[in-house]
């Protein structure tokens, strides 16, 4: 049994190295200089240390404003989203209504089609109302969640029905239910699915690119490209850039990390 325990922990710790080696690795490099990233001879540490990498994306990038817009958009959607989510989660999960299976299958089968079938009809939906170069255009296609309904209804489909009965025979508003009793029995849920929504919107690349022409309300995701040039690639600039990227990223991991797990498990296992 100890031997089995011993080699369970050590596949799980080889498997971790291999994982964050290059997540350490990238910042590290962020300390280093172009000519010493892109040299024969590399190193784990920096031969010699250097800062000009992070004191630079903010010349050749803006990056603070690029950092602003991508927190704006990212907590945004993320509000929004998750607010919808619980929403349709209640009413789908304590509501009995004719046709509510169909219907909560036609939001499901939304999950199935794949994001690039449906690409250009939104392109050309959005750029026909004149939303192009426009946050409204980022916003509104993520405001509504499948995905999210989904956790939502698995969550509180766990909440007593014989509580929702007693607040309503003391006079309770189905208002006052769904924010001060349903709601809050759902925080682990709630914790799962903000952490998901902030990291696709952060990650997201393409929808961005195709909507957003202005440089000042562009996102981080994109304005990294820009390290790339035609001939040659900043890769200082680009892991400095980078490193400072993932921080909203792991603040929001960190917050939420207690109850991330048990919201997950939790939507997982009522499925």
């Amino acid at each position: 049994m100890k031997v089995r325990v011993f080699a369970l922990n050590a596949t799980l710790a080889v498997v971790g190295v291999i994982i964050v080696l290059p997540f350490f690795w990238m910042i590290l490099s962020a300390f280093k200089s172009n000519a010493e990233i892109v040299g024969f001879e590399q190193s784990f540490w920096p031969r010699e240390w250097t800062l000009q990498n992070f004191i630079s994306i903010q010349t050749k990038l803006d990056f603070f404003r690029l950092f602003g817009n991508s927190v704006f958009l990212s907590v945004t959607i993320t509000a929004l989203s998750v607010y919808t989510s619980l929403v349709g989660g209640f009413v789908f999960a304590k509501y009995r209504f004719r046709g509510r299976g169909v219907l909560f299958a036609v939001i499901l089968s939304t999950m199935m089609v794949t994001w690039a079938v449906v690409i250009i009809p939104r392109y050309t939906m959005f750029r026909e109302i004149g939303l192009t170069d426009s946050y409204a255009s980022i916003i509104i296609p993520a405001v509504i969640s499948a995905f999210g309904i989904f956790m939502m209804r698995q969550s509180m489909d766990a909440v007593p029905d014989e509580i929702l009965e007693a607040a309503r025979i003391d006079g309770a508003s189905e208002w006052f239910i769904f924010h001060r009793i349903v709601a809050p029995m759902s925080v682990n849920a709630i914790s799962a699915l903000s952490i998901f929504i902030f990291l696709w919107v952060w990650e997201d690349y393409l929808w961005p690119y195709l909507m957003i022409s202005s440089e000042e309300k562009q996102v981080l995701a994109v304005g990294l490209t820009t390290f790339n040039g035609q001939y040659s690639t900043d890769y200082g600039g680009l892991f400095a850039a980078t490193s400072l990227a993932i921080v909203p990223v792991m603040i929001v991991y960190v917050i939420f990390q207690r109850r991330f797990i048990a919201g997950a498990a939790s939507a997982a296992l009522k499925g």
